[in-house]
């Protein structure tokens, strides 16, 4: 065995047999080298066996080290297996964490919805609780008064279609995701005067995903899930839906762990749901609950996924919000 070899398979898993004749031939290596530090064999270049402080790691699995990209190129053949491997276990990580939370309500301060229940503003960008979009304004003398403008803001309401889309144009002038990606939708849709255009909106949906918004993401995965303005293709429709669902969407997560359930594969399809549920996801909870039923998830699944869901409510639960959903169905949250 070669110190490439070597190189590429310590810290991989393998089967007994490989395992030790790999941790023979690394020990070798660092009792020649005079040391114990498996870093210090892990700063040769996995081909040529140089050292030296401009190795590069391969990008893919971070398991090894080059001198160039001959290095890399030519230790291809022996490291492709164990790089391709580790390669998913490190999308996989990252892919499997609970991603951060919406952010918070900038007037009351409380979690915002990941569904319904909060509005984007396009006089200021900001996103608005629907508690305290309909909740009173009072003048100084204690009066209420006719709430006709941005609680954050006070900016008067927009009055025409035309006014919304000019201040959401300043709003993209300024790369605000959002309004980027709402002009996408706009042209998706053939809504708010403008022609129905794909090509457009994936554009504008391309543009917002790269400026971090993940429901950009889940737009494009829609389009190559079902073929809109491009050809089907299921690859890159779950590319994209990882892409959003590590950014936070939840409805991109449910779409992953509907993808797996129905490719029989239950693990990852409860790690997915659960995730989702946890970000306020009812139809993830009532996947689990389904899997549970025809027993293809535990007890536990289904008892955490409630667990959850209910922590999830209880944090953007508020008095006004509750108001504003009785009122009205766009603004229900649960």
């Amino acid at each position: 065995m070669s110190t490439s070899d070597t190189i590429c398979k310590d810290g991989v898993s393998k089967s007994s047999e490989e395992e030790d004749d790999v941790c023979c031939e690394v020990s070798d290596m660092l009792r020649k080298m005079g040391t114990d530090d498996k870093d210090v064999v892990l700063s040769v270049c996995a081909n040529c066996g140089k050292t030296g402080d401009n190795l590069k790691a391969c990008t893919a699995c971070k398991l090894v080290k080059y001198c160039n990209r001959e290095c890399q190129i030519a230790h291809r053949p022996k490291h492709k297996r164990e790089c391709r491997k580790r390669a998913a276990e490190l999308h996989d990580e990252e892919l499997f964490k609970q991603p951060p939370p919406e952010e918070d309500c900038p007037i009351c301060f409380q979690l915002l919805p990941s569904f319904k229940g909060s509005i984007y503003k396009t006089c200021c960008g900001k996103v608005i609780c629907s508690g305290c979009i309909n909740a009173p304004v009072y003048d100084n003398e204690g009066n209420e008064v006719d709430n006709k403008k941005c609680p954050f803001c006070r900016t008067p309401t927009p009055t025409s279609e035309e006014e919304m889309v000019k201040r959401e144009k300043k709003r993209m002038d300024l790369n605000d995701h959002i309004a980027i990606y709402n002009q996408g939708c706009n042209y998706h849709e053939g809504a708010c005067g403008f022609p129905q255009d794909h090509d457009k909106a994936l554009e504008l949906f391309h543009r917002a995903g790269d400026l971090g918004y993940a429901g950009a993401y889940l737009g494009i995965g829609n389009a190559y899930d079902v073929g809109q303005g491009v050809e089907v293709d299921k690859k890159k429709a779950t590319h994209y839906y990882e892409l959003a669902a590590m950014k936070g969407n939840a409805l991109a997560r449910q779409n992953l762990g509907r993808e797996e359930g129905m490719a029989g594969n239950m693990d990852r399809a409860l790690k997915h749901h659960l995730i989702a549920v946890r970000s306020g996801c009812a139809e993830s909870l009532n996947r689990i609950k389904i899997y549970y039923s025809a027993g293809l998830a535990t007890k536990s699944h289904y008892t955490k996924a409630l667990q959850s869901y209910q922590t999830y409510l209880g944090e953007i639960k508020s008095d006004q919000r509750d108001k504003a959903a009785a009122s009205s169905e766009m603004y229900r949250y649960y």
